[in-house]
């Protein structure tokens, strides 16, 4: 009944037609702008936050438990070698002549010699039996020190074999153990070049000291360059044990060549 009064209303009165027309108009327009405002302040989804490169909250949270969750991988330990002045000897485990095992690891807390041998280098047997070697390792001995001859020569080179290096100690009378690198990998690993080559350890493990025994290229203390002999192991056992900086920390070898089986 009330919509066929309004439609006669509107069909008698055009301006009241119009103007119901109007308000209607704005009142859609309200509607719309109503919707329009709360659809912007809705907090947006997360799918609209990545692609305007702004990531939510959650998003974030999740990336920092990912990450807390990842395990650390453990640092790669450093190689080995070569040995440098100033930094740890490398260790190494090798036999003597009797096939007992020695590392230089065991006896940290003790200066330790090197000692690059080869029975028959005629070098070595003039250090051994009139030059500066001549029962320096016995010297030292007796305070603490430790004596390592290491031959690298391999397998049919000169001074190879348990026979020759015992012949060697008795001839020499050595009373330091032999140890043998038939492989080589110590002595590359050290860089020894001649026979005799020396190398100093301190207490705490570090080398010290590498080259020559002496300034007598001869091997037999009688020709000292600059005249006066300087034993350079002797000084470097006695500056760590006074405190003092070894020097000269490193010195030209001299002798035979070691015999290594891949050279």
């Amino acid at each position: 009944m009330m919509m066929r009064h309004y439609r006669s209303e509107l069909a008698a009165s055009p301006a009241a037609a119009t103007g119901l027309a109007t308000v209607l108009r704005r009142g859609a327009f309200s509607l719309v702008l109503s919707l329009a405002l709360a659809g912007c302040s809705k907090p947006p989804s997360a799918s609209v936050e990545a692609a305007s490169g702004d990531p939510s909250t959650a998003a974030v949270e999740a990336k920092g438990n990912e990450a807390a969750a990842a395990p650390v991988a453990p640092a790669e330990p450093e190689a080995a070698g070569p040995a440098r002045i100033g930094a740890p000897a490398p260790d190494f485990t090798l036999t003597d002549l009797d096939g007992n095992s020695v590392s230089l690891s065991q006896f940290r807390g003790k200066v330790v010699v090197l000692e690059w041998f080869n029975p028959g280098c005629p070098f070595v047997r003039a250090s051994h039996t009139v030059g500066s070697l001549k029962g320096l390792a016995e010297k030292h001995a007796g305070e603490g020190v430790v004596w390592l001859a290491i031959n690298s020569g391999g397998p049919g080179k000169q001074g190879n074999g348990v026979d020759a290096n015992r012949q060697g100690i008795a001839q020499f009378g050595m009373h330091h153990p032999v140890l043998v690198d038939e492989a080589g990998k110590v002595g590359q690993l050290y860089g020894a070049e001649r026979t005799p080559h020396m190398f100093v350890v301190n207490p705490e493990g570090v080398l010290v000291y590498r080259g020559a025994i002496d300034n007598s290229p001869d091997g037999e203390g009688q020709s000292p360059e600059g005249g006066k002999l300087v034993n350079y192991v002797d000084g470097a056992i006695s500056a760590i044990r006074s405190g003092a900086k070894v020097s000269p920390e490193e010195t030209k070898a001299y002798g035979c060549s070691v015999k290594y089986q891949n050279l």
